[in-house]
């Protein structure tokens, strides 16, 4: 196929301690969490200074591709919009259309499949075209969810074997270390929906295609690490962070603290915790790991370490640039789980708004 612009798409991050309030209010809207809550969060904003690191990854990322695009044969303008913050994706699709740009391919700074990770972003750009009057004038289609594409999980593996080497030598053996892969919870219901509705009936609930995804990102990951250092691998298990929704609604468990609790009750002495979930150090993974969990870790007399996530990886920036290549016909699919590689466009009802039905772009043809 083709296309003459790239759109790095993501999520947005206030900039200063006045949008903190104002952009949890808007990720938020018609969600039902409590108020309370929104203050909690609040806090942790404030204590990096009423600065989200996201945008300024995302700056750096933009840099990154800019640079190493061309020299993959890949000679597109390359843009950056959020849904929650500026950039916002309406005045950047209208930017890109006054430019002349008429087909659009969007890559996405989330790896798996969720209302929130894939659907609501479709969501998103569909409002956008729809904002500009540029609905059947512009064309925007998404790049597939790519958990399991190599370039994703060598920075992971890379440094996960670094951990483990410094927890090790800070006294924990591998029997008594537990590997924590993290991801942000959704409600069991959005996990249930996640992928698909052909493929549903694969995967185990509550947690459905956005589970089976991490897990198998995991897998790989301990396999690979487990060859680099040439010896077996402690102990690993999925845990959920971050939760942010009505206290009445289930969400996915177990809670990355109550899991370093239960793995301190059961022996063991040092924790690692890899944020597979996140393709960036932003404030889910700089406060909720880099606070909270190290603080319950260290709290417990357990020795820890937070594993890179994959962020401008020269690996990762090469990752990015092979999904585009791939839907650009010029370089073949690189996924390295039985699930992959994921479709290139989304099937009608997967990973549906359970609130309300809404259009999107970038869906599959009957």
């Amino acid at each position: 196929m083709t296309y003459d612009a790239i759109l790095l798409t993501s999520f947005g991050g206030p900039e200063g301690p006045d949008e903190v309030m104002p952009y949890l209010e808007r990720v938020t809207a018609g969600r039902g969490v409590p108020k309370e809550r929104l203050e909690e969060v609040s806090h942790h904003y404030l204590a990096l200074g009423g600065v989200s690191p996201i945008n300024e990854q995302n700056r750096a990322l933009l840099a990154k591709l800019r640079e190493r695009l061309p020299e993959l044969g890949i000679d597109l303008p390359i843009y950056w919009g959020n849904r929650n913050s500026e950039p916002y994706f309406s005045d950047v699709v209208k930017q890109m259309y006054e430019a002349g740009h008429r087909k659009v391919l969007a890559w996405v700074t989330s790896a798996y499949s969720s209302y929130s990770g894939c659907r609501q972003y479709r969501e998103n750009l569909h409002q956008a075209l729809f904002e500009n009057d540029l609905l059947g004038k512009m064309t925007i289609d998404k790049v597939r969810h790519y958990f399991d594409h190599p370039g994703f999980l060598e920075p992971v593996v890379e440094d996960l074997v670094e951990g483990i080497r410094k927890v090790k030598s800070a006294g924990s053996s591998t029997e008594q270390i537990k590997i924590m892969f993290a991801t942000h919870s959704i409600p069991n219901a959005m996990g249930e929906t996640s992928g698909p509705p052909a493929r549903r009936e694969e995967f185990a609930k509550p947690g459905g295609a956005y589970e089976a995804q991490h897990l198998a990102a995991a897998q790989l990951v301990i396999s690979k690490a487990g060859v680099a250092m040439g010896e077996s691998m402690p102990e690993w298990e999925l845990v959920y962070q971050s939760r942010s929704g009505s206290p009445e609604v289930p969400w996915l468990e177990p809670d990355v603290n109550d899991a370093i609790q239960s793995a301190h009750e059961s022996g063991r002495t040092g924790v690692l915790i890899v944020p597979i979930g996140f393709v960036s150090d932003h404030v889910e993974v700089v406060w909720d790991l880099d606070n909270e969990a190290q603080e319950t870790a260290e709290g417990l007399g357990m020795n820890f370490y937070r594993v890179a996530t994959a962020g401008i990886h020269p690996a990762f920036v090469d990752a990015i640039g092979n999904l585009i290549a791939e839907r650009l016909g010029t370089e073949a699919p690189k996924a390295e789980s039985s699930l992959g590689p994921w479709p290139s466009f989304c099937a009608p009802g997967c990973c549906p708004n359970l609130r309300r039905e809404l259009p999107t772009v970038a869906e599959a043809t009957a």
